[in-house]
């Protein structure tokens, strides 16, 4: 009959490498034989003593890994803070940011909004998942090729500055990110539901149909730039110069089309100008025109203004 050693050492022996197998066995072996003898010399029983033995030695798949030196992890320690660090930084932009945008294709499409931001959600949902698992294969094959990464050493300068007060807080970057993915969201909608009843049936767009041959997409993507800056900001804690210089660029990426569209009367769409009467009578729709005008370079430049301010407060 089989021993329980043989057993012990066939369970051990299948997942060491085939030329060391000898070598292992002979050792292992002799080991629990002066284990078990030390043992039977106090007076306790052979088959006692062997059990005990083989208990203390352990899971036979964990003593094959010492003797193979293989690690029992997925990401060990050598490579699990570059692993967090890259996982994380992907997942903080890239599935929303993808997410966002086959939303706003799917709206664009034809779809209505519940399938645009259900599509939205799964493909950013899809994309996280997706990124999790090729980021982990990744780092777990150079874990097990113990290829090295030739990150910088790391040294007491890399110590973050004493904590200060947040210039920019959580509850300010998600009202602010909240904002514009309802602007980015009302774009496509107004298209389908803008709630203005058209001759026959149907809504008539808020805006001129035509834009989306090209100034509709833009203002779009200068939008989800911009939740991209807001995460950017939140990240940094406070306005920095280079943060500032990106919000003008912005900034006058989305107005300086709507003030030239507005101004030139085609931002709105002419067949809802013509639905309201009220529009088209006398200089009302030039007033409207000024006051979408005005209002979009009040609202610039105090965005402009009070970033370059808070830029200078965070210098002191």
């Amino acid at each position: 009959m089989t021993t329980l050693t043989d057993r012990y050492l066939a369970a051990t022996l299948r997942s060491v490498p085939v030329a060391r197998r000898e070598e292992i066995a002979t050792e292992l072996r002799a080991s629990i034989a002066d284990m078990v003898e030390g043992r039977t010399a106090g007076g306790q029983d052979a088959a006692v003593a062997e059990r005990e033995v083989l208990t203390e030695l352990g899971d036979p798949a964990k003593l094959a890994a010492r003797y193979a030196d293989r690690r029992l992890q997925l990401i060990g320690p050598t490579y699990y803070l570059a692993w967090e660090r890259l996982l994380k930084l992907l997942l903080s932009f890239v599935p929303a940011t993808v997410g966002v945008l086959v939303g706003l294709l799917a709206a664009t499409d034809g779809d209505d909004a519940g399938a645009a931001v259900g599509e939205g959600v799964a493909t950013a949902l899809t994309v996280a998942i997706q990124i999790t698992f090729w980021v982990t294969l990744v780092f777990a094959v150079l874990e097990r090729t113990r290829t090295p990464l030739h990150l910088p050493e790391w040294s007491v300068d890399q110590l973050p500055e004493s904590p200060a007060e947040r210039q920019i807080t959580l509850t300010d970057t998600a009202a602010s990110i909240g904002f514009l993915a309802l602007f980015i969201a009302y774009l496509p909608l107004q298209h389908f539901r803008s709630f203005v009843p058209a001759d026959g049936d149907g809504n008539l767009p808020a805006l001129d149909p035509a834009l989306w041959s090209f100034w509709l997409p833009f203002l779009i993507a200068v939008l989800v730039a911009t939740v991209g800056l807001e995460i950017a900001k939140y990240r940094a804690g406070r306005w920095t110069w280079p943060l500032v210089a990106v919000n003008a660029v912005l900034d006058l990426a989305f107005a300086v089309p709507v003030v030239w569209l507005m101004s030139t009367d085609r931002l709105l769409n002419p067949d809802l100008v013509d639905r309201f009467q009220w529009l088209g009578e006398g200089d009302n729709l030039d007033t409207v025109a000024t006051i979408v005008v005005a209002g979009t370079a009040l609202v610039v430049l105090w965005d402009l203004v009070d970033s370059v301010v808070k830029a200078f407060r965070a210098r002191r």
